[in-house]
């Protein structure tokens, strides 16, 4: 692993570290490609802001993450009409933002957030019987679905389904 990776790992894994006076925490709002990405910053005004090459690879965002931007050249680059005004300097993880929500330096506007760990996150909602509506409004006319022939039944599944038609061709 070469020592650039390496040191951006170690200073992922810090627990405490300081802003300086150029540096502000910020939002995630959308992902726009190209490395850039759309911000929310303590201000509550969005804003375009580059994630470097150096955490491609190694560090992943998403929407509502939260980052510390660099904004030392913002009231330049907005004169000159460049859309991009900050850049991502750190991607902060659950534990670190648990720690910054307790400082003072952990903006008022994202009070409210709630960061959710890694683990929980890449988990998807599977929708309860009681959210499934299944009212005759919601077909338009459609045939019913068939059940798809390509599909492999668990060998449990399977078993029980051929005694039950067994059982009805007896009937």
């Amino acid at each position: 692993m070469n020592r650039g990776r390496r040191n951006l790992k170690q200073a992922a894994s810090e627990q405490d570290f300081t802003l300086e006076e150029c540096q502000s925490i910020a939002q995630v709002v959308s992902l726009r490609g190209s490395n850039q990405i759309e911000i929310m910053d303590a201000k509550g005004e969005n804003s375009l802001a580059l994630f470097p090459a150096k955490f491609r690879e190694s560090m992943w965002i998403r929407r509502g993450s939260f980052v510390v931007i660099d904004h030392t050249g913002k009231e330049k680059a907005q004169e000159s009409g460049s859309k991009v005004t900050s850049i991502v300097c750190k991607v902060l993880f659950f534990e670190q933002i648990r720690l910054l929500q307790k400082s003072p330096e952990w903006p008022e506007i994202f009070r409210d957030a709630k960061p959710v760990p890694a683990d929980e996150s890449s988990q998807i909602p599977i929708p309860q019987d009681d959210d499934i509506d299944l009212s005759d409004e919601s077909d338009d006319g459609m045939p019913p679905l068939e059940a798809n022939t390509n599909r492999l039944r668990p060998f449990g599944v399977q078993c029980d389904a051929e005694t039950d038609s067994g059982s009805d061709s007896d009937s």
